[in-house]
């Protein structure tokens, strides 16, 4: 029974100076930056995604004469706009796989630093 009760003891006590090294880390300057430049790609670039994803159906419905409409391709409005989802959807990935170096870069540096005890 006191090998649970001590092992209980060890657990609380590790789990609580995960807790404060969280801590410390996420009052950091560093991860403040972090999250401040996470925010303003994600934010922008998940308003733009919705509001293109969401155009075509709203086209479709409200604006028949804009999407039935003939392109030099040979195909309607609708059709390439539709196709234009595709090549967007992977444009924004890489652009975000781009991105995510960057952040992955400020991760590295707030972990080496942590590691040798600064903030």
């Amino acid at each position: 029974m006191e090998s649970t009760a001590s092992s209980n003891s060890r657990s609380a006590s590790s789990n609580h100076h995960v807790q404060n090294e969280w801590d410390e880390i996420a009052e950091s300057s560093q991860f403040q930056t972090l999250i401040k430049e996470k925010k303003a790609f994600l934010i922008p670039t998940t308003i733009f995604f919705m509001v293109y994803y969401f155009a075509l159906p709203i086209m479709a419905g409200y604006s028949k004469t804009l999407m039935i409409k003939k392109v030099p391709l040979f195909v309607n409005f609708g059709y390439l706009f539709a196709v234009s989802q595709f090549i967007m959807a992977w444009v924004l990935a890489y652009y975000y796989m781009k991105k995510a170096e960057r952040f992955d870069d400020l991760i590295s540096e707030i972990y080496k630093n942590k590691k040798r005890g600064l903030q």
